[in-house]
């Protein structure tokens, strides 16, 4: 065989042989620190965990950052891949396919010091204001709960101001993100607010990779496939590590 031709062979056949790399990926999420942000190191470390599990499975990656609503439109309508941050709800399931968890968020309500609320059950909250993130699913329960008085708001920050401010009563959200924002908050803010006790849920983080894409399925093969890899050689602990996780 010429030597031309045996190049052109080689070349066909490590392009069979590592399909993904024909396919670079859009990434999306919202600006969710210390999970998710364009500021941080490296995106943050959600960003950071998803596109080196990618880039292990041959995917070349760009992100951007735009709000929730947006990037989870973004990914139903297939002008995105993959959104790096995504809670399971079925819903959701229509726009894209979940790949297993790969990080886990604990989510707590937040009520001001002076406010003698208790929780034990969503009922002992219907009487409540609670500001949530427009867009976000906490737990299937509380989402769920028609009873209870949510207060839709654009984002943590102008929820915990509300709270502080005595527009409401309790908001919600996971427990690293309220304190990476509450230690940027002024001290009226922070030392007027505090964590309930008990936790509203644990909610396993995933990519949600669109529907649109005919690709989904071995996307989040890929990606399962190396996160798991990562935890087995310790490039997982050692990424948590350098995020101060």
């Amino acid at each position: 065989m010429p030597r031309l031709s045996r190049a052109v062979a080689l070349i066909g056949v490590l392009l069979l042989a590592t399909p993904a790399f024909a396919q670079r990926l859009r990434l999306v999420a919202d600006a969710w620190p210390p999970f998710t942000d364009s500021t941080l190191v490296n995106g943050g470390l959600a960003t950071d965990i998803v596109t080196t599990a990618l880039a292990r499975a041959g995917y070349a990656s760009d992100f951007e950052q735009v709000p929730w609503a947006r990037a989870l439109m973004g990914v139903g309508d297939g002008r995105y891949d993959v959104l790096v941050n995504a809670w399971y709800d079925e819903a959701r399931t229509h726009l894209g396919q979940f790949s297993g968890e790969y990080l886990l968020n604990r989510v707590r309500l937040i009520k001001r010091r002076d406010d003698p609320i208790e929780f034990q059950d969503l009922e002992q909250l219907h009487d409540y204001p609670i500001a949530v993130v427009r867009g976000y699913a906490y737990s299937a329960a509380f989402d769920g709960d028609v009873q209870l008085q949510k207060v839709p708001v654009h984002n943590f920050a102008m929820a915990v101001r509300m709270l502080a401010a005595q527009r409401v009563r309790l908001t919600v959200e996971d427990e690293y993100v309220a304190r990476y924002y509450l230690s940027r908050e002024s001290a009226r803010v922070r030392n007027a607010v505090e964590f309930l006790p008990k936790p509203l849920s644990e909610n396993s983080l995933h990519i949600l990779v669109s529907l649109k894409n005919p690709e989904h399925a071995q996307i989040v093969a890929s990606f399962d496939r190396e996160i798991a890899r990562m935890k087995a050689d310790g490039s997982y602990a050692r990424l948590m590590k350098a995020h101060g996780m």
